[in-house]
């Protein structure tokens, strides 16, 4: 019991902080997930020595924009699909998956890129490199569990449970355009 107390107390206070001002908590908890899942990604992948320009275009990235997209979204989708219409969690799933996920990635794709300092000719250029692959493992992986969290996560919670889902995708994502530019450089 005495180790539980610590974690209830920490779950209240972000709790607390998500109802109370639930944009900048989901922009820090997005922070620091997508640099957690960077991090992971780069020392996974058996990097020597840390990107910090890669470590911080992630942070940069869940501050600004990974965790207010989203908000928005989920507000967004709440408001234009109710809970009481017929199949308002697949119609909320459909929306998500076919017209959000396909803009969001594309988005997080050539921001990253450009967040890490190159050029926008080479960022469009990655984004046509990784655009398909990722898109199409986001639909393959993660549509049973964004079914899951449309149909049974609380909407106030939903940008948290992506944001979890996040990081493994950080780590994917990550380790994809490490690929993609080790493939580059082969080239050249």
């Amino acid at each position: 019991m005495s180790l539980s107390k610590p974690v209830l107390n920490v779950l209240s206070f972000y709790f607390g902080q998500l109802f109370e001002h639930p944009l900048r908590t989901k922009a820090i908890t997005c922070c620091a997930i997508a640099t957690a899942g960077n991090y992971a990604s780069q020392r996974l992948s058996g990097e020597k020595v840390l990107n910090t320009h890669s470590l911080l275009a992630y942070s940069l990235y869940g501050l600004v924009f990974g965790g207010t997209i989203p908000h928005y979204f989920y507000n967004f989708l709440e408001g234009i699909v109710s809970e009481e219409a017929s199949f308002a969690v697949v119609k909320k799933l459909f929306i998500e998956r076919l017209i959000y996920s396909p803009l969001y990635q594309a988005f997080t794709l050539y921001i990253l890129a450009r967040l890490e300092g190159k050029d926008h000719k080479t960022a469009v250029k990655q984004l046509q490199d990784l655009y398909w692959l990722v898109l199409s493992s986001s639909w393959k992986y993660l549509t049973v569990i964004h079914l899951i969290n449309l149909s049974v996560v609380p909407p106030v919670m939903r940008v948290f449970i992506t944001n979890l889902m996040g990081f493994f995708w950080t780590i994917y994502l990550a380790n994809k355009r490490r690929q993609q530019q080790a493939k580059s450089k082969a080239k050249k």
